[in-house]
């Protein structure tokens, strides 16, 4: 315990879709757990709110702050905010992101451009603001939540998910590399197939698995992974705790996979 004392760390996404524990939220909870101070971010203000209180009741320091992540204003004042109640930013956790199904023949411009603005352009607004911030401090570290759909066509055809991944992974290689001499981390975690609410809650995902059948969707997807069985998100959250902590100190640029294997996998 205590691997995160005295830092303070940004969760965008903090919240969850629904009930459960998403990647963000459990971020959050780790991240408090381990002594980081921490500011909740997410566009549902009671998503938000839920993840800072389960902090506080613990025992822990959280603030819950609604901000809409693909706007630079937005998020420029999440950082005043940040800064006002704790006085610095240590770590950084860009955890929005959404999974829309279909081929480039399918995908309406319009959702394209949403998707980019939600998967993509949150995390490079996110990193505008708060790096100059890590800057003048002395460093910090910041967390992308990518996918191994990044990386590997998983037989599910979302291909802008897919290609919003793959870009924040060369996003995150550039900045890294940019920063590094200022003692700015910037790595980017590759979760495999995830047992979370967003999954769940992705009548898409469903679909294109199982015809829509939520809990036929758990055993295809189970049945992809070499382990024998999908994780949740604890697995990404425990990965971030790594990248966030100091133990890391020397990692900076790397893309961390979280997938039980599946990547290994011919086919």
């Amino acid at each position: 315990m205590g691997r995160l004392e005295g830092k303070t760390a940004i969760v965008v996404g903090a919240g969850s879709i629904g009930p459960g524990w998403g990647n963000g939220k459990a971020t959050a909870v780790t991240f408090a757990r381990e002594g980081a101070r921490v500011l909740c971010v997410d566009r549902n203000a009671a998503a938000a709110e839920e993840t800072a209180g389960i902090i506080a009741s613990e025992g822990g320091r959280a603030g819950a702050y609604t901000a809409d992540a693909s706007r630079g204003e937005e998020l420029a004042a999440m950082v005043a905010a940040c800064l006002k109640a704790y006085g610095r930013i240590d770590v950084l956790d860009n955890n929005v992101g959404i999974a829309e199904t279909g081929s480039v023949t399918d995908v309406a411009e319009s959702d394209w451009d949403r998707v980019f603005a939600i998967n993509l352009k949150s995390a490079y607004l996110a990193m505008k603001h708060v790096i100059p911030v890590m800057v003048e401090q002395g460093g910090g570290s910041i967390i992308n939540i990518s996918s191994i759909a990044s990386i590997r066509h998983l037989g599910i055809s979302y291909v802008t998910y897919a290609t919003t991944k793959a870009a924040m992974n060369q996003l995150t290689r550039t900045t890294a590399v940019e920063f590094a001499a200022k003692k700015v981390r910037v790595n980017v975690i590759l979760p495999g197939l995830m047992k979370t609410p967003m999954v769940e809650h992705s009548a898409g995902l469903a679909a294109s698995y199982a015809k829509g059948d939520v809990e036929a969707m758990w055993r295809a997807r189970d049945a992809q992974v070499p382990m024998g069985h999908m994780r949740d998100a604890w697995d990404v959250a425990n990965a971030a705790l790594f990248l966030a902590s100091d133990e890391s100190k020397y990692v900076t640029g790397i893309e961390l996979v979280v997938d039980g294997g599946i990547t290994l996998k011919v086919s």
